[in-house]
């Protein structure tokens, strides 16, 4: 690697305070701090940067403390009533969550006051929460992470009613937000061409992996089972992750090219966990795949240090052609070459770290793998390629003037200098 951990200490004081004396409140529904890494990320660079900053978020498994405050930052977690499954259950998730936050909001408003709220979509409802503060002079940031219209076509295959109250909903926060940030430019395209946005005011912040955190850990073989090479996932066990590509892959690999020399482990819970074991059993794949569950960081750092190659399956379409994933970055953080099927983002993130599979093929994507682990150099340039990218361009350090950016503007004040190195 060519930067330690140390060598990018995630700021405690932002010099100059840009945002002090400001109390910032940011609602997430879809997961709960500090679990959520992109907004735990923003709230800590805010505060930093001098504000009092509170969260409302969802309670979640080892997240269950009402309220607690970690790193100076004011966390507030609300119950959820069901995991939303179909029409209903989401509207029941949707209508308790805007209840708590509307609530919890006001709370914090006459304790903390409140000069800007940040909603995180999913879903694009928060915006009905920041309303009725906007009428008392608060500023509302659309912090845009999923484009909800086309992650619905996605899972269901189709549009429709819903489809298009989704597209409805995206409008109104267009509307309502003050600033927009997006993750990419692909989404900064949309909060300017379908939400029709004034361009000065979308700002690209993403999703750029924490260097103090993602840290190298000694190998370890039991992860391999006895194997000669490792190949992981890290992510959201989902229907519209194309995990079951993956299982096809190695299927080909296993059963047709005979290749008895490959673990496959796959890190991360998720909806579609129990169906993607019992394909994988389907398939006589049990002494091939391994799924940890939702697993510890150590367990995480353990199986990015093993592995050989880092997998995206994502399948080629609208919502994961403009979508950045966090695992693309975090493979390329730890030096890991990648393989994922050809998507916009994923190929501007990833470039020279990674091949590209034909488009939600799994038989190239099982070629790729074999191509790749015959080759240990082009691996470790491959590798050395992504950690330098992300170490120069996309880590989260670069993401702070931006982010600091939007802020300045939303309230009115002096733009940040960008070239000011935050202290560790």
């Amino acid at each position: 690697m060519t930067g330690s951990a140390d060598d990018f200490a995630f700021p405690t004081r932002i010099p100059g305070q840009p945002l002090a004396g400001k109390s910032v409140l940011i609602v997430v529904e879809n997961l709960p701090l500090p679990f959520d890494r992109r907004v735990w990320q923003e709230a800590r660079t805010l505060k930093a940067a001098g504000a009092t900053v509170s969260v409302i978020c969802p309670k979640g498994k080892g997240f269950e403390k009402s309220y607690e405050e970690i790193e100076g930052v004011h966390i507030h977690r609300h119950s959820l009533p069901i995991e939303a499954d179909g029409a209903l259950g989401f509207l029941l998730e949707y209508g308790a969550a805007l209840f708590w936050e509307t609530v919890l909001a006001w709370k914090i408003y006459f304790t903390r006051g409140i000069d800007v709220i940040q909603g995180c979509n999913p879903p694009d409802l928060i915006f009905l929460v920041a309303l009725p503060f906007k009428l008392l002079g608060v500023k509302y940031i659309f912090d845009h992470h999923d484009i909800n219209p086309e992650l619905y076509e996605a899972k269901f295959g189709k549009r429709g009613f819903f489809w298009r109250l989704m597209v409805l909903f995206e409008k109104l926060t267009f509307k309502c937000a003050d600033v927009s940030m997006a993750t990419n430019q692909s989404y900064r395209q949309i909060a300017i061409e379908r939400g029709g946005m004034d361009p000065g005011r979308v700002f690209v912040v993403r999703s750029g992996p924490d260097l103090s955190r993602l840290k190298r850990v000694d190998p370890v073989p039991a992860w391999k089972r006895g194997k000669d090479y490792l190949v992981g996932y890290v992510g959201v066990m989902g229907d519209q992750e194309g995990i079951d590509l993956l299982i096809d892959a190695a299927a080909h690999l296993v059963h047709e090219k005979g290749r008895r020399d490959i673990q496959f482990v796959l890190v991360g819970g998720g909806p579609s966990l129990a169906k993607l074991k019992e394909l994988t059993a389907q398939k006589r794949l049990e002494n091939y795949i391994h799924f940890t569950g939702r697993a510890p960081d150590q367990d995480l750092f353990e199986v990015l240090s093993t592995m050989d190659i880092g997998v995206n399956p994502d399948r080629v379409n609208p919502m994961n052609d403009k979508s950045t994933m966090n695992k693309i970055m975090e493979y390329m953080s730890l030096e890991k070459p990648i393989v994922q099927f050809d998507v916009t983002e994923g190929r501007f993130s990833a470039q020279d770290a990674s091949l590209y599979a034909r488009a939600n093929d799994p038989i190239d994507f099982a070629d790729k793998i074999e191509e790749l682990l015959a080759d240990p150099a082009r691996r470790a340039a491959m590798g050395a390629f992504g950690r330098r990218r992300v170490e120069t361009e996309l880590n989260w350090g670069h993401q702070i003037a931006p982010l600091l950016s939007a802020y300045a503007l939303a309230l009115g004040l002096p733009s940040p200098d960008a070239g000011a190195r935050p202290a560790g």
